[in-house]
C-alpha cells in the first residue's frame, strides 16, 4: 500500500460503522471529500477576489446551516430543506447571476454558498438522508 492510499484511507474511514442506504464508502467517498475540499478552496478564492471582508466571513460561512430549520417540523421536511441549499446548484446558479449581473454582492454570496458546502463535504458532512439526521451520503455523522 502506497502512501497516498494510506493517508486517502485514514482521510476517509472515520469509523468502521454500517452504512444506511444511500451512503458512499470508500474511494468515491474519498473523492467527493477532496472535490469538497476544492470547492471550499475556490468559494474562499472567489470571496477575496469578489472585495469580501474576512472578518465578515466568519459569521456569514455558516449561515445555509438555517436550512436545517425545516427538522424542527419532521425529518422528511428537515431534509428537503437542508438539501435545498446544501448542494451546489443554488451556489453555482447564483455565481452565474452575480457574474451577468456584474454584481459584487451576488458574487460574495454565490462564494459562501459554494464554500460553505465545500466545507462541509470535506469534513464529511454531506447530503441529508431521511433515516436520520445524522445519516448522510458520505456516511454517519457524530458518534456510531
Amino acid at each position: 500500500m502506497t502512501a497516498t492510499t494510506t493517508a486517502l484511507t485514514a482521510f476517509t474511514d472515520r469509523s468502521a460503522a454500517a452504512t444506511a442506504s444511500g451512503m458512499t464508502t470508500g474511494a468515491v467517498r474519498t473523492w467527493l471529500r477532496l472535490e469538497g475540499l476544492a470547492a471550499f478552496v475556490v468559494g474562499l478564492a472567489l470571496f477575496g477576489a469578489s472585495g469580501g471582508n474576512w472578518l465578515l466571513l466568519i459569521p456569514l460561512l455558516p449561515l445555509p446551516d438555517i436550512s436545517a430549520i425545516g427538522f424542527l417540523v419532521s425529518p422528511r421536511i428537515g431534509t428537503f430543506t437542508y438539501n435545498m441549499l446544501h448542494n451546489w446548484v443554488p451556489g453555482i446558479v447564483t455565481l452565474g447571476i452575480g457574474l451577468w449581473l456584474a454584481s459584487p454582492a451576488v458574487l460574495l454570496a454565490a462564494a459562501i454558498l459554494i464554500a460553505h458546502v465545500g466545507m462541509d463535504r470535506a469534513v464529511g458532512y454531506g447530503l441529508k438522508l431521511p433515516s436520520s439526521f445524522h445519516d448522510t451520503h458520505l456516511g454517519r455523522m457524530g458518534r456510531t
